[in-house]
């Protein structure tokens, strides 16, 4: 079970030696995130939202314990919010680590979600399959190959940096599949809202324990959308 915590939370303070502090955040808003439309691996520039999104968590990530290192998606819309939070949080680095994309969705990048069922039913059937094997026409993948890029990635990135407070900006389909990874009993992560704060604790002997997650406190103050299109199970 998650624990919430606030952004002044003594446990932030320090990190023990034998775990790595990875905090993962949601890249802000894009025009297509407003729109419904499945991004996938299309590379898609925030919009005004977004970068205001982006300023409230780097604000907020800056008035709490030092961060050792920021790994960002190579996608555009997760780069530009990790760069961001490093300007603000002093960061020399962002790692681009192209392990931390989102999904590809194949044939149905592009598409308004709306739409995608008629226009591509094929690729449509696919994506909604319960299958985790089934990959997507058009290059997509499975969930089962999501979940070995992404988990495999994380925990390089955890054994790098034991002892240490890490920085992740990716994608809602990532984080949901980490949350699977952390919480293999939980019934689910529900929708990943942009720029939302999922903190995770990778220990060593391969143990992950998830301290907070879908925290937004930091947007109080800022516009962000309700439905959270794309932290779910479309694109992020």
């Amino acid at each position: 079970m998650a624990e919430s915590h606030s952004s002044d939370d003594a446990s932030f303070s320090s990190v023990q030696p034998d775990y790595a502090e990875i905090i993962v955040v949601r890249h802000g808003e894009t025009a297509w995130n407003a729109d419904g439309r499945i991004q996938g691996h299309l590379d898609v520039e925030l919009n005004e939202a977004g970068r205001q999104q982006a300023a409230a968590v780097a604000d907020r990530l800056s008035k709490e314990s030092k961060i050792s290192i920021i790994f960002s998606s190579d996608l555009q819309r997760a780069y530009e919010t990790a760069q961001v939070i490093a300007i603000s949080c002093g960061v020399l680095e962002v790692v681009k680590d192209p392990d931390l994309r989102e999904r590809h969705l194949g044939e149905l990048q592009g598409l308004a979600y709306r739409e995608a069922a008629k226009l591509n039913p094929k690729a449509y059937t696919a994506f909604s399959s319960h299958s985790a094997e089934q990959e997507i026409p058009g290059g997509g993948e499975s969930l089962d190959q999501l979940y070995q890029r992404c988990t495999s990635a994380l925990e390089r990135i955890g054994r790098k940096h034991q002892g240490e407070r890490v920085v992740v900006v990716t994608h809602g389909g990532v984080i949901r599949t980490l949350y699977k990874r952390a919480c293999p009993n939980g019934r689910s992560g529900g929708k990943i809202l942009n720029t939302s704060v999922n903190i995770f604790h990778l220990h060593t002997g391969d143990k992950w324990t998830l301290k907070a997650w879908g925290d937004v406190s930091h947007l109080n103050q800022t516009g962000f959308l309700q439905s959270g299109f794309g932290g779910d199970r479309t694109s992020g």
